[in-house]
């Protein structure tokens, strides 16, 4: 499985191990996924420089899937939304013709680059999923992109508390293109094991999440910390 984004791939201001694709592997690993996950993300990546290196990383990783998350590099640049989608729906199309599935990942922009440009940016990648009916995550960042306490000081990457929940949102995407079934239903997170879950329960706490929903987050992880979350 190969990742192919941006920042918000590549562990932006945190360890790598801490990073989404890192929980990633390890929930595959939960799962009993036979995947491996390379992450070839780049911090500041365009649309236009992931289409330049795609065919080398294709061939040197020969994924059976991609999760493909370029364009918020494009959109905060304020790009022209068709060259972006152009580039887009090159990558998959490379990616199609190599044999690998894709899973297309979403993202918005601040509401100061104007509807119209909003509006076209986010329906590009509607669009693209449709055309080229892959799986398709529409916005990377879903439930927590107006909480400015799991953003980092420059506003655009989240934190380390926040990885989880970014996990969360591409796992729903994911697993119904690997046909996999989770063995528990969750809310805000995953049932994967963390590499510092303690770490994690604590800053959630503080944020304002509320025991039922680190329960989910949690649950395989939960024989040490139910009797704090009991009290919660």
């Amino acid at each position: 499985m190969l990742v192919y984004g941006d920042s918000l791939s590549s562990a932006y201001g945190m360890p790598a191990q801490h990073g989404w694709v890192a929980l990633l592997e390890e929930r595959l690993k939960h799962e009993h996924a036979d995947y491996s996950v390379a992450n070839a993300s780049i911090s500041g990546e365009t649309s236009a420089g992931g289409l330049a290196r795609i065919g080398k990383t294709l061939e040197r990783e020969q994924p059976a899937v991609l999760i493909l998350a370029l364009g918020g590099n494009d959109g905060l640049r304020g790009l022209p939304v068709p060259a972006m989608k152009k580039n887009l729906a090159a990558i998959i199309e490379r990616a199609q013709k190599a044999g690998a599935k894709v899973l297309l990942v979403g993202m918005r922009m601040p509401p100061n680059y104007g509807d119209a440009y909003n509006r076209a940016f986010e329906h590009a990648f509607a669009e693209l999923a449709r055309e080229y009916r892959t799986a398709y995550l529409p916005f990377l960042l879903e439930g927590f992109g107006d909480r400015a306490e799991l953003f980092q000081p420059d506003r655009i990457h989240p934190t380390e508390s926040a990885q989880p929940v970014v996990l969360n949102n591409v796992w729903r995407a994911l697993a119904p293109l690997l046909k996999l079934v989770s063995t528990s239903q969750v809310v805000l997170g995953t049932d994967f094991p963390l590499r510092n879950p303690e770490a994690n329960v604590k800053d959630l706490m503080e944020l304002g999440f509320s025991a039922d929903d680190l329960r989910a987050i949690f649950r395989d992880n939960a024989i040490g910390l139910m009797p704090r979350l009991a009290r919660a």
